[in-house]
């Protein structure tokens, strides 16, 4: 429109004419690792400044939630050293082990912190982790079934009146360079994207927390955005640790990740995978024999996809309803809520199709694989005062555990420093200042959409996998030339030079992946740095970690760093240590004609080398903006305490009181859990529904006080079953129930509150309640929980055998009756309960006869049983399971013959199943023997 805001390019702000501002710290990204290092350093009684680019309450690759933890080292689950081990072979052996180890040690204590602000981890009815094993080896995965929250509960801290005297928080300001003066940081530049303001920094430390370089190549989809990884994460963090001269590293080692087809979303393996989703080819066999998801597994999935067995699928289909509601519950809420919408649009359902899967687009990023800024295990850079956490920093495979806990040590030791008093470096102000306002000197310049798809349409044809020297060094020639192309872009807002902004970050990543991956003349890391060129993984002379920094001269320049001697040693692994060694600049091949002038073109035939998320909207953004909701929307900014937000709950508007039980959730004042209880009888369904839900969000932060569980006793009369079962579950949770409260709800009309009462009666050991109700519940789904909770409430003894008393003679007369079920799904769950409470004589006859069922569910379940029988009848019959025609029967067989081993015939079975078509039963074999 002629005349409008849009139309009218904004004016340049004078260099002298910026808005400084002054703090202890200064941390850039308000995401998973920069809130974390900010909650930290104010608890260290530093003054603290978040900037945020976006806005903090929804930035940063949390802002959509968190499926799960994939590297929870839970104690009595897994061990600190075998973890850091697995990363280490995941890595092919190029990693500092001293950081990892970090992650390794710290994260179960940053699991229990995360946990007293509110965040959720799923345990079991006794309070336990539930911590899942995905990979083949250790147990990791913990998941998150509120994990859609995460960030909120984040926030709710950051605006807890104590933090809010240390921290000040700016949103929509970008920073777009560190500064650095007398050898270390002492603030940063950037601009305000919504005012276009000149904004610099005065401080004592800056922590770099702007995640991965997300938006380095293109989707397939073509779309900027679309990626695998959050799209506001352009490499701004990346690009401001090399022009303040830190080192990063690994940047050859990208990340390839398994995404759905045509979907720019992960299939999420980690959370199917738990409920027996697994990754099949075409033909239904799984072909991944790599244990870990790393470049090797990658290289494994993209040469199945190009061949005849191709495509791939995550396979979904043979689960149980159960298994693919709870997925569905999962996938489309917490990982991306638009993923049903786009298998509804084509007409899948996970019960009749499974999904098909493909190959992203690469990026830089240390949590989910190992490109990043070289730190220490205190975050530390090599410049000064600078600290890097999260995805930016390379600490391989580190997650989201990983970012909260080099956050939380950045913050620790960052918050140790005091402002810079000298004067702010001229020179990089003035940089900053051209590199940010350049566009709108030429608002008709080429805008930024275009000139960004070019550039990542380079890097998609000349960086990605599989390289080739020539094909690098035409990437460096492009990346050269695309200076050209955007010193000419044009802007007219503050938001458009944001983005203009950015495609300076991405060509810098750029140009580093593609310097980086010509470095290394060899092929690691599977499909992360294949070179067709250089096949070989060459430990001789490639068992480093290589560096890169912009030299004094302004030329990226590389460093060979061996790697540190292992605190953890690892088999077919050696790390000796030992001095660096200057590689220097790394110079393009010739490629400016096709083979030498001189000569005419030969025909020869070679033979070919050997080989080996959007914004989350803020509480009830879609409801009319009325009067009492902009009320009662600023007063959860100022930390209402409960006698103010009460009218609000009884508001006779249903919209107003929904969004009331919102601000609660958010603020927690004192009487919350009461609160929240009486809103379980609200006579409007959303309301119930949302207080239903901030009590499962809130449990493990609400005090068990009486008045909670008289108000929870209370809603167990509610007529709304969603209201019951949630009673239930933070009865159970908070230990405020009992045999005989939980008992009743046996006999609910509504399946869901059955299963609650059952979880509940579990968490009071109440065997023989259980027992009882085994048989006689109607529902399958109901005596499928059941049989499964059987297992939790007695233990087995170390021979198999159950331990005396009434308790467990109950509990083997109901499995016994489970293994008769008419339902293939109740004999399966009854059979796997015996693997853990005890297979005793007859009932191991019956598992053995069951390995004939027509139901592979059942013959799995029946091999699991079978573990805990005696040998003699045991290992016989496991062994002719190993050719069952089911792959997870095998699979199964293959693990119930591991708990056999000292027999002779166990080994020997063992050994056979290590040529197994399936990669599964040949990984597990393996490991076995």
């Amino acid at each position: 429109m002629k005349g409008s805001l849009v139309d009218t390019p904004l004016q340049i702000p004078a260099l002298t004419d910026a808005d400084e501002i002054v703090c202890d710290v200064l941390v850039i990204g308000g995401g998973t690792a920069g809130t974390m290092a900010a909650l930290t350093a104010a608890e260290h009684g530093a003054d603290v400044l978040l900037l945020e680019k976006a806005h903090v309450r929804h930035s940063g690759a949390l802002a959509m939630g968190m499926d799960g933890v994939n590297n929870a080292v839970v104690p009595g689950r897994a061990e600190p050293d075998d973890y850091v081990a697995e990363i280490t072979r995941a890595n092919d052996g190029i990693v500092d082990q001293s950081t990892v180890r970090q992650t390794a040690t710290r994260g179960f204590a940053m699991v229990q912190r995360l946990e007293s602000y509110g965040v959720k981890f799923e345990k079991d009815e006794h309070g336990e982790y539930a911590v899942r094993q995905v990979h083949r080896s250790g147990s990791y995965v913990l998941p998150m079934p509120e994990g859609k929250d995460v960030k909120k509960v984040l926030y709710r801290q950051l605006r807890r009146r104590e933090m809010r005297e240390r921290i000040r928080i700016e949103n929509r300001v970008m920073p777009v360079r560190v500064l650095t003066a007398q050898g270390r940081a002492v603030g940063a530049v950037g601009l305000h994207t919504r005012t276009g303001a000149f904004v610099t920094v005065r401080a004592g430390a800056v922590i770099l927390a702007t995640g991965a370089c997300g938006r380095l190549g293109l989707p397939a989809s073509g779309y900027l955005y679309g990626t695998y990884e959050n799209p506001t994460n352009a490499g701004d963090g990346y690009a401001m640790a090399y022009h303040a001269g830190a080192e990063l590293t690994g940047i050859e080692c990208f990340q390839i990740n398994p995404l759905i087809k045509d979907y720019n979303g992960p299939a999420c393996a980690y959370v199917a995978n738990p409920f027996g989703g697994y990754q099949v080819n075409r033909h239904g066999e799984r072909f991944v024999d790599s244990d870990y998801w790393s470049g090797q597994m990658m290289a494994e999935f993209s040469e199945e996809v190009a061949s005849d067995r191709g495509p791939v699928y995550l396979k979904l289909s043979h689960l149980p309803e159960e298994s693919v509601s709870a997925l569905e519950s999962i996938l489309h809420s917490t990982e991306r809520p638009t993923r049903g919408t786009f298998h509804a649009g084509r007409g899948h359902d996970y019960r009749t199709h499974d999904v098909e899967m493909h190959i992203s687009e690469i990026g830089l990023c240390g949590g989910h694989s190992a490109s990043g800024v070289r730190v220490d295990d205190h975050a530390r850079t090599t410049v000064p005062r600078l600290y890097a956490a999260g995805d930016l920093a390379c600490v391989p495979h580190n997650y989201m555990i990983g970012a909260f806990v080099f956050g939380d040590l950045a913050g620790a030791d960052a918050s140790q420093y005091t402002p810079y008093e000298g004067e702010l470096p001229l020179d990089q102000l003035r940089e900053a200042h051209e590199l940010i306002y350049r566009p709108l000197r030429n608002p008709d310049g080429p805008p930024q959409p275009q000139v960004e798809y070019k550039l990542r349409r380079f890097v998609n044809d000349y960086v990605a996998p599989p390289k080739s020297g020539a094909r690098l060094s035409l990437a460096l020639e492009a990346f050269e030339r695309m200076r050209v192309d955007i010193a000419a872009m044009g802007a007219r807002t503050p938001h458009e030079l944001m983005r203009c902004a950015e495609v300076s970050f991405i060509r810098d990543c750029a140009e580093m992946a593609a310097r980086a991956s010509l470095a290394r003349t060899e092929s690691r890391w599977g499909l992360y740095h294949d070179r067709l060129d250089h096949p070989h993984r060459d430990d001789a002379s490639w068992f480093i970690h290589l560096d890169l920094r912009k030299s004094p001269t302004g030329a990226m320049e590389f460093t060979a760093r061996p790697v540190a001697p292992y605190l953890v040693p690892v088999d077919g692994l050696t790390a000796a240590g030992g001095p660096s060694r200057h590689l220097g600049e790394v110079h393009p091949e010739q490629v400016a004609t096709a083979g030498a002038r001189e000569a005419a073109p030969v025909a020869t035939r070679q033979e070919p080398a050997p080989t080996d998320a959007t914004a989350r909207p803020g509480p009830d953004t879609d409801a009319p903006a009325t009067p009492r909701l902009l009320e009662l929307l600023s007063l959860a900014e100022d930390e209402p305490r409960l006698s103010a937000l009460t009218p609000y709950l009884n508001d006779p508007e249903p919209t107003v009181r929904r969004t009331a039980v919102t601000v609660l959730t958010e603020t927690v004042p004192p009487g919350t859990g009461p609160a929240l209880a009486a809103s379980l009888g609200d006579p409007d369904a959303g309301v119930r529904a949302a207080a239903a839900a901030s009590l499962r969000e809130l449990v493990e932060t609400l005090d068990p006080e009486p008045a909670l569980r008289d108000g929870l006793v209370t809603a167990l009369s509610e007529a709304d079953p969603a209201s019951r079962a949630a009673a239930l579950d933070v009865l159970r949770a908070l230990r405020l129930g009992d045999t005989g409260l939980f008992t009743g709800f046996l006999a609910d009309a509504d399946i869901a509150v059955r299963i609650a009462a059952v979880r509940a009666l579990v968490s009071v050991d109440a065997a023989g309640e259980l027992a009882r109700a085994a048989i006689a519940d109607p529902s399958r789904e109901v005596r499928v929980t059941i049989a499964k909770a059987l297992a939790t409430v007695t233990a087995g003894l170390p021979d198999g055998t159950l331990s005396a008393g009434p308790g467990p003679d109950m509990v083997l007369s109901a499995l016994t009756g489970l293994s008769d079920d008419p339902d293939a799904l109740v004999r399966a769950a009854a059979y796997e309960a015996l693997a853990t409470t005890g297979c005793p004589a007859p009932l191991a006859a019956r598992a053995q006869a069951a390995l004939s069922d027509p139901a592979w569910q059942v013959r799995a379940g029946a091999t699991a049983a079978l573990s805990l029988a005696a040998p003699d009848l045991a290992v016989p019959a496991l062994a002719k399971a190993l050719s069952d025609p089911n792959a997870d029967v095998r699979k199964a067989a293959v693990t119930a013959l591991t708990r056999h081993r000292a027999a002779e015939s166990a080994r020997a079975a063992l050994v056979t199943a290590m040529t197994d078509p399936d990669a599964d039963v040949r990984a597990y074999a393996g490991r076995a023997v």
